[in-house]
């Protein structure tokens, strides 16, 4: 039979453990106790060359010269595996609705390097209307897959 220091001790382990949260989640990299896999804390430096981040970004820095293929290209996320296409989508979307809307597009520069702008209106009502293949106002997971293949 156990003290009861030692039934606190299990107690106060297993209550630490669970306001933590902490566990490993798919992508070996630690997780909330209430999320998903989608809600994976994970970076864009965990997937993609931090070098080509850099360059990707800095390549948009002036207002309207996003393109997307060529954008991705430079990431390299076509040679990626559809797994790591299908992290970038899940960092990219935000509030983790399964979608990257509009006003989420807007920031995807941001989703790459938090010190980078915003699209403008323009390159945001472009971007989507690449990548929405099914009219619905967003981009889901494959859609997001469908434009990276294009690039």
């Amino acid at each position: 039979m156990r003290s009861s220091n030692q039934s606190a001790g299990a107690t106060a382990s297993s209550t630490t453990s669970q306001e933590f949260g902490e566990r490993i989640c798919c992508c070996h990299l630690r997780w909330s106790w209430k999320a998903s896999w989608r809600g994976c804390r994970m970076s864009m430096a965990d997937l993609l060359n931090a070098e080509d981040i850099k360059k990707a970004v800095g390549a948009f820095a002036a207002t309207d010269s996003f393109d997307h293929k060529r954008f991705f290209q430079m990431l390299g996320l076509k040679k990626k595996s559809p797994d790591d296409v299908r992290k970038v989508f899940h960092i990219l979307d935000k509030d983790k609705s399964g979608f990257i809307e509009e006003e989420e597009l807007g920031f995807i520069l941001k989703g790459f390097s938090s010190d980078a702008r915003d699209l403008t209106a323009k390159e945001t009502k472009m971007l989507l209307a690449a990548g929405d293949k099914d009219g619905d106002g967003k981009i889901g997971a494959e859609e997001f897959s469908s434009l990276v293949a294009e690039c």
